[in-house]
């Protein structure tokens, strides 16, 4: 079980100020969930600073360690302690629970504890971009690096992907910095716990979409993430495999599985080009055949429709 601790009062700014005789509208309440493994010394700080530095919003903040005791955590920031790593959608799930309840935020940020928000603004113009897109249960920001200013390719939640700087309805997210409204996030039973690593945001995107929702990208804003290798994970294609298989167990209906899967084989074939790799990724496509994918509600027909006609059918 997580052990909370509460090493000061939640960040959280007067809801409604009087400037002479007119009350100003309040801010409104984000929680934001940020991760940590104690392994990001230099970066974390820089993390919390950009967080702590946002205006005109009301922020909640926790930190989960996961599997460790959250160090360099700024007074006023809640804290909840894993006892073992529980994998990064887990701890995302964790952290929103510790914020839910009366006077919990209307939206959940939940934020790479190695990304940087460079402007004071950022969390302010992304519920600005909720509020004008009403259909949307999750804003994407566009994410690049600090030094280069590119922004890669998986960081584009669409298929196009060749213009990073297009807005639009988007199917899937790139969940290491993304703003979610608390009331659909809890619809969808949050994020899968189960797949510690890779491909979570898939799935609550299309438990979203399951819901009536969409989704939207707003790239004007940008957020400052190092643009990193994920195969650097020593479990990187085992997960993959794992969880494409998990993915499509849960979430597909029973005639689009094969058909999923079969896409994502192939695929997987001829973009790995190491048979040592290959032969990681198949013990992981195996282990996700066994089982284990928990519970299975797959979208409807009318959801598969709905994603075909936003650009991106469910099988690709």
């Amino acid at each position: 079980m997580p052990v909370p601790r509460q090493t000061a009062p939640l960040l959280r700014a007067e809801r409604l100020t009087r400037t002479g005789d007119v009350m100003t509208s309040p801010k409104t309440t984000v929680d934001v969930v940020v991760l940590t493994m104690n392994d990001r010394p230099v970066a974390f700080p820089q993390a919390m600073d950009s967080l702590l530095a946002q205006q005109d919003v009301d922020l909640r903040v926790v930190v989960v360690g996961n599997g460790v005791e959250p160090d360099h955590v700024p007074a006023g920031v809640r804290t909840v302690t894993l006892p073992v790593n529980e994998g990064i959608p887990q701890g995302r799930n964790v952290g929103a629970d510790a914020l839910s309840g009366p006077g919990c935020g209307e939206f959940v940020f939940f934020f790479d504890n190695d990304a940087v928000l460079p402007a004071p603004d950022i969390l302010a113009r992304l519920v600005a971009e909720a509020r004008r897109h009403p259909e949307a249960a999750y804003i994407q920001p566009r994410i690049a690096d600090p030094d280069t200013g590119v922004t890669l390719r998986r960081w584009v939640p669409r298929l196009r992907a060749g213009d990073a700087t297009r807005p639009g309805t988007i199917t899937v997210m790139a969940e290491g910095v993304i703003l979610v409204r608390r009331a659909d996030y809890e619809r969808a039973g949050g994020w899968p716990g189960r797949f510690f690593l890779f491909h979570e945001g898939i799935d609550l995107s299309w438990r979203l979409w399951d819901l009536g929702r969409t989704g939207w990208y707003a790239p004007d804003i940008v957020i400052h993430h190092p643009a990193t290798d994920p195969a650097r994970h020593a479990t990187f294609y085992r997960l993959v495999a794992r969880n494409r298989v998990w993915l499509a167990y849960r979430r597909l209906p029973a005639p689009l599985v094969p058909v999923y899967l079969a896409t994502w084989t192939l695929l997987s074939v001829v973009r790995i080009r190491s048979r040592a790799n290959l032969a990681v990724w198949a013990r992981g496509l195996w282990e996700g055949i066994k089982g284990g994918h928990g519970q299975r509600r797959p979208m409807s027909w009318t959801t598969v429709l709905r994603l075909t006609r936003a650009g991106r059918p469910p099988i690709v």
